[in-house]
């Protein structure tokens, strides 16, 4: 199906508030419960196309556009009132996840990530243990501070202004609420970007070692010497290891040893605070110093959801409304620094050699042995947000577009399923990755489950043929995202109370039904719309024989103009002055467009064309009945 974000995202912002809005009040929670991490998601669903898409913006009550206001009806019936709901929305968030300190009643965010956790061996979670932090809380609560902060300093404007005289009650009231939650959300975007911090880990490990010898099985696709494989892997990521080495605040805990010539590392983020991570001294509140569970070892899936995170805290668009403080620019800067270096790391890894990639060797097998598609395509994903913030050539996007049409397939995104297909369970329940150092608080291993192939691979897609510079290319990339837009269109509810929303894996794969929303899935599938909206707002492709055909016809237009206006008298008043001016006006134009949007300029041209020649005919028909 054709990918039509507004259309899409107006769709699900219909039925997020059918599902959700009832009688005045707010139902949290969805398929798998209530916590600080769906409770973003769900409000996401909302917030990030209203701050990341043109048009879509919410903070400016008299410009809401008129469909957007429509579907938003519930919530108001004028922009004011849907301004109000959103901070309605905003302080309920807020006050469900946060904490206050008995001693001195200050906010302490709450990041558990609660029901999303579940164990190895069907036990449940302890109550210590569905209180754990990940880098999801992190990562998905940064971002929603951020569209949350984008929202209220537009909207504060237009508040300040109608409360003038106290004229508008409701605009009065709103003024300090918005101030309040201003800065409890600054307080928890704070703390967000501390987590983060804290769950970056550098792990150094022997060759010979188990980790070791699986790292080398992806990295020699040419079969070459281990020594040999070791110095060139050495050699071809220095760089970032004497930044690493460099700087002790990111080799933060015991172990790691970058000193040495013979020993291969990896970075990124564990699945959340690692154990002895450094604490950070400038930062008063308790996850700056708070103790850390997770193994010193970097997970792909949650180094992914790091970067995106820090991807937004990062954007030209947050730079610009200058939403950071003079801490969280601190902390930014630590942020950025390690977002560059596993940005780094990884796209060097993907890419590392002179033959084969190793990401081309499907699946991806990870430091501790274990092995999967998902885990091919998220280092896909950390190559293309590389690719997008760096200079991508034709023959890596070309290569990429190959590795998301065999991911596809592997996912049987673009193939039907089969009887017993194990990729099945990649999509539901999803892949379940073991948050080892978990069953530390004295319970069972826990899981952290990710079901989200189809949105990773139509996301990264769409980023991808963004980037393309070939038509072909992006043809190929842009038939693959609209297939697997099938595939999710497929997957959205068709009837009941989640109507218009994500997830129903039943009506694809089969297996029980469950009529709750996801919420997880459905703020990925929104996060897709985004993506295509930024695409869409790109200037088209252009073949260089579009642009020579282009300048051909205007050529030959603008002399048979030219000519035309020779044989026009002055005083001429027919409706062949007018022609030839409406003739004039096309041409023009095209000439304005012809480096943009060569397609364009040819049909301008070819119109022209067609109607100087009607002039010339009837000059010529008049010429010779004389």
């Amino acid at each position: 199906m054709r990918i039509k974000p507004r259309e899409q995202i107006l769709g699900v912002w219909r039925s997020l508030l059918t599902a959700c809005y009832q009688d005045g009040e707010w139902v949290w929670g969805g398929r798998n419960g209530s916590n600080s991490i769906s409770d973003a998601e769900q409000l996401l669903c909302l917030l990030y196309p209203a701050t990341e898409i043109d048009g879509f913006g919410l903070e400016h009550p008299d410009e809401i556009a008129d469909d957007i206001r429509e579907v938003l009806s519930p919530l108001g019936d004028n922009g004011l009132r849907i301004g109000e709901r959103v901070v309605w929305l905003l302080e309920q968030y807020i006050d469900r996840h946060t904490d206050r300190d008995p001693d001195s009643d200050a906010a302490l965010p709450n990041f558990a990530a609660g029901s999303y956790l579940s164990s190895s061996d069907g036990a449940e979670p302890t109550p210590a243990q569905r209180t754990l932090e990940v880098v999801d809380s992190y990562s998905m609560s940064l971002t929603l501070c951020l569209a949350a902060l984008k929202f209220l300093r537009g909207f504060s404007g237009p508040v300040a202004e109608l409360a003038v005289g106290r004229r508008i009650k409701l605009a009065v009231d709103l003024g300090p609420r918005i101030e309040a939650l201003d800065a409890l959300i600054n307080v928890r975007l704070t703390a967000a970007m501390v987590g983060l911090i804290r769950s970056f880990v550098v792990n150094t490990v022997s060759p010979k070692s188990a980790a070791g010898q699986a790292m080398l099985s992806m990295l020699n696709q040419t079969g070459g010497s281990p020594d040999a494989v070791v110095h060139a892997v050495q050699q071809r990521l220095d760089r970032v290891r004497i930044r690493l080495r460099n700087d002790t605040t990111l080799s933060q805990v015991e172990g790691v040893d970058l000193d040495s010539g013979d020993m291969l590392f990896e970075c990124g983020w564990s699945w959340a605070i690692v154990r002895k991570a450094a604490s950070i001294d400038f930062v008063d509140m308790p996850i700056a110093d708070q103790p850390g569970h997770a193994v010193a070892r970097p997970y792909l899936h949650f180094t992914v959801v790091a970067l995106d995170g820090i991807n937004d805290l990062t954007s030209v668009r947050t730079r610009e409304l200058d939403l950071l403080n003079g801490q969280q620019r601190r902390l930014a800067e630590a942020l950025q620094l390690r977002w560059d270096l596993a940005q780094r790391y990884w796209a060097a890894v993907a890419r590392f050699g002179t033959g084969r990639w190793p990401l081309e060797d499907i699946p991806w097998r990870t430091s501790d042995g274990e092995e999967s598609d998902y885990f091919s395509l998220i280092v896909s994903a950390v190559l293309m947000q590389d690719l997008l913030n760096r200079d991508a050539n034709d023959d890596d996007l070309d290569r990429a577009a190959t590795i998301f049409d065999e991911l596809a397939r592997r996912g049987r995104i673009v193939r039907r399923f089969t009887a017993d297909d194990p990729a099945r369970a990649m999509h539901t329940p999803g892949v379940s990755l073991r948050l080892l150092g978990s069953e530390a608080l004295d319970g069972p291993l826990l899981l952290w489950t990710v079901s989200d192939y189809a949105t990773v691979l139509l996301k990264r897609t769409l980023q991808a043929a963004r980037l393309s510079g070939t038509i072909e290319t992006r043809d190929q990339l842009m038939t693959l995202a609209q297939a697997t837009m099938d595939h999710l269109d497929l997957r959205a509810f068709r009837e009941g109370p989640a109507t218009g929303l994500w997830d129903d894996p039943s009506r694809i794969f089969g297996g029980p039904e469950n009529h709750l929303p996801s919420w997880y899935l459905t703020e990925r599938v929104v996060e897709c719309m985004v993506t295509a909206a930024r695409l869409y707002r790109e200037p088209p492709l252009r073949a260089p024989t579009s642009v020579t055909r282009a300048m051909e016809l205007l050529t030959e237009a603008e002399h048979l103009l030219n000519r035309e206006m020779l044989e026009l008298s002055e005083t001429d008043v027919s409706a062949g002055r007018t022609a030839l001016a409406l003739a004039e006006q096309r041409l023009e134009r095209a000439r304005t467009l012809i480096d943009e949007r060569p397609g364009t300029a040819v049909s301008l041209a070819s119109q022209a064309l067609l109607e100087l020649d009607e002039l010339a005919y009837a000059r010529f028909d008049a010429t010779r009945s004389v």
